[in-house]
């Protein structure tokens, strides 16, 4: 279920845990963006929701966005439970995406300890950080009544040779 401010009332527990997304089916679509500030995002992310309803798809996790952004481009991606449908923006993720999540209580601004945290995790237990994804749990508008804000920091990681073996080393 989804709250009136677009919000995930559900989520996945990913804190602190490894999940394999590989070939899992997602709904992607992109995402303007200047300097990572993603513009128009609500816009972009009530076109999503729309599209998924009326492609008739089911979300394990409505409303649960993973938002990945660039210098100038961006994504917006919502996992569904299948990927029986002919649109473009219904695909499969890559055979090797693997994430790594860390739950962040706090707004976008304080946002820089936990994701360093989250890549000095990654670097101990000898993996490589690839690409980072933010989900916003609570929006401004429902932290009061949600306990706070939260974001949920999710990195994808490959494994590194290179890097246990300087584990091992130490």
């Amino acid at each position: 279920m989804r709250l009136a401010c677009g919000c995930p009332d559900t989520f996945p527990d990913w804190n602190g845990k490894d999940v394999d997304l590989s070939l899992h089916p997602a709904h992607i679509l992109q995402v303007t963006t200047f300097f990572h500030m993603p513009l128009a995002y609500a816009g972009k992310l009530e076109r999503q929701h729309l599209e998924i309803e009326q492609l008739e798809l089911q979300e394990p996790w409505p409303g649960f966005v993973l938002t990945q952004t660039s210098f100038m481009s961006g994504r917006i991606i919502s996992l569904l439970d299948s990927a029986q449908s002919l649109s473009r923006h219904v695909v499969c993720l890559p055979a090797a995406f693997h994430l790594h999540g860390k739950l962040h209580f706090g707004g976008i601004n304080t946002l820089r300890t936990s994701a360093r945290e989250l890549q000095s995790t990654l670097f101990d237990a000898g993996r490589m950080p690839k690409d980072l994804f933010l989900a916003h749990i609570t929006c401004p508008r429902c932290a009061a009544q949600r306990g706070g804000e939260k974001i949920l920091l999710l990195r994808r990681w490959i494994d590194s040779p290179r890097l246990k073996q300087r584990q091992a080393n130490r």
